[in-house]
């Protein structure tokens, strides 16, 4: 017999549907409705499962949308950092900006939805698996951008890891506040570019 992988039980197989079917239901009627604009009644009824079995999935609203939007985030984290590395040899701006464009249009895509849920990995329960998968894709994301930082020579380890907080935390100021809700993503991209030229200026000159 080979060594690949045990095919799994009947139970695991339809456990795995139901979970699909929820998030489809769930993605879909976030994006038709907004968050604020959908119940987990509707999502269960979409999903063709009992409210109670969509419990036993994600015990609130808050979790279902953390769920879809983690899967959004983290395929936004992949098409950024392979931008990103396609720019090799550009200075410290250019990299940075292309790992950062899709994850600022993910987080724009549906603004209530993508502000509520960088307010609910910043503010809900860690401890909580969803929430703790999307502090673990912010992480990367910021481990990223310290990384191309780092390719720099006048960048250090330590500044690089401080910078890339400062940028993230610019990005989640840009994509949330209300006050920039009816900018384009163009316009938004391009205030976020000029931020981090400015934060990284002083270490431009330096060198």
């Amino acid at each position: 017999m080979g060594r690949g992988r045990m095919p799994i039980g009947r139970r695991e197989r339809a456990k795995q549907a139901k979970r699909e079917r929820i998030m489809t239901a769930a993605r879909e009627l976030f994006a038709e409705h907004g968050v604020r604009g959908v119940t987990t009644q509707q999502i269960a009824h979409r999903a063709d499962v009992a409210i109670g079995t969509l419990y036993r999935y994600a015990s609130t609203k808050a979790e279902l949308l953390i769920m879809v939007q983690n899967e959004k985030f983290a395929a936004a984290i992949d098409v950024g950092l392979a931008a990103a590395n396609a720019t090799v040899g550009q200075g410290a701006l250019e990299p940075v900006a292309a790992l950062i464009r899709p994850v600022v249009e993910c987080l724009r895509e549906h603004f209530e939805n993508g502000r509520t849920y960088l307010h609910e990995l910043v503010f809900g329960d860690p401890a909580e698996p969803y929430r703790q998968a999307g502090l673990a894709l912010a992480g990367r994301l910021e481990d990223g951008v310290t990384g191309l930082l780092t390719r720099n020579d006048y960048i250090g380890a330590a500044d690089a890891a401080t910078l890339a907080r400062v940028i993230t935390a610019i990005i989640h100021i840009s994509t949330t506040a209300t006050v920039y809700l009816h900018r384009s993503d163009e316009a938004v991209l391009a205030d976020i570019r000029h931020q981090i030229h400015a934060t990284l200026a002083p270490h431009h000159r330096a060198a």
